[in-house]
């Protein structure tokens, strides 16, 4: 008599198919909370939003008025509500600059080149997200807004060599008639004011703020008006940094509102017209006067190789005499 095989492979096959009848997502237990297995899997969640704030002090307030103002891309669309500073946040974050400045212009030339290229390392850790606010605020595509953040790394990179050469290049041992021994040094100015440019917003912020603290001044920046997302995503960068609290302050809003601010007070040592159209200059050319402050402005090609003169437009120069032998 021929034996009889079960074609589910005997005993082991009919517990496999039981296990797998078990094993069926329609028929598992429910996750408590949940319709079921397939409704866990298919359930959505939201995104979390980004908030974007000032940068005052090492901290990040929203604008003390609770103003913002909204931030399009070229097409139209909302990407964000940005904090819109007040008079008061830019008289705060000067005083929280010259409460750094001490500190800064104090440490020595090495470390504050440390310090900075620590930044460049942050920088490039997060270059995909600096590269996605690009394309989504300023229009660029994608592979143009990757070789803009890379050029503002490296020129951060760039100015983070400096600190400890500076000195050699704007500094000098004068010949004297006398026994005498004349030497010129440079020191910061202070507090700077930077007007950011508009486009590429990245690398013009980083090639306008970058100088300014490497010669050992603090800085109060405020941001583009219509772009001041990666402006933002770096201050997050700085307070992530070894840069001590208060030596860069990010503010955003409308420049009209807060430039007349900066360029009068007298607290303010220098400042930088770069982001401001020509037009727009003399005006506040005017307030600086008001108060003998330094005023810098320079039309530039950012895709040109970086140079010395922002560093030394910032740098005021020390003569010391000193009597030989003593």
């Amino acid at each position: 008599m021929a034996e009889r095989r079960d074609p589910g492979g005997g005993a082991g096959g009919r517990a496999g198919r039981r296990a797998g009848r078990r094993a069926k997502p329609s028929e598992a237990s429910p996750v408590p909370g949940t319709a079921g297995a397939a409704g866990h899997e298919t359930r959505s969640r939201l995104d979390v939003r980004k908030t974007y704030k000032l940068f005052i002090g090492g901290a990040f307030p929203r604008s003390e008025s609770g103003r913002s103002y909204p931030v399009a891309g070229p097409d139209g669309t909302l990407l964000a509500h940005a904090a819109r500073a007040s008079r008061k946040d830019a008289r705060d974050a000067v005083v929280a600059a010259r409460k750094a400045g001490p500190g800064w212009a104090g440490a020595t030339a090495y470390n504050r080149g440390q310090v900075l290229y620590r930044v460049a390392e942050l920088l490039q850790g997060r270059a995909a997200q600096f590269a996605d606010e690009i394309v989504k605020n300023e229009g660029l595509s994608g592979p143009k807004a990757a070789r803009s953040v890379a050029e503002a790394i490296d020129r951060w990179v760039w100015y983070a060599g400096w600190p400890d050469k500076v000195a050699q290049v704007a500094g000098a041992a004068n010949p004297v008639a006398g026994p005498y021994f004349n030497f010129s040094v440079p020191e910061p100015t202070g507090v700077v004011a930077v007007l950011a440019p508009g486009a590429p917003g990245l690398l013009g912020l980083v090639s306008t703020l970058a100088p300014v603290i490497a010669t050992g001044n603090t800085v109060v920046v405020v941001a583009s008006e219509a772009a001041p997302l990666p402006a933002v995503t770096l201050a997050e960068v700085l307070a992530t940094s070894d840069v001590p609290a208060g030596v860069v302050n990010i503010l955003t809003g409308q420049q009209a509102e807060l430039a007349p601010v900066l360029a009068a007070h007298i607290d303010v040592n220098a400042i930088d017209l770069t982001g401001v159209p020509a037009a727009g200059r003399a005006e506040l050319e005017r307030l600086a006067a008001g108060n003998v402050k330094r005023v810098f402005a320079a039309e530039e090609d950012w895709a040109a190789a970086p140079s010395p003169a922002r560093m030394l437009a910032f740098l005021e120069i020390k003569t010391v005499w000193h009597p030989v032998g003593v």
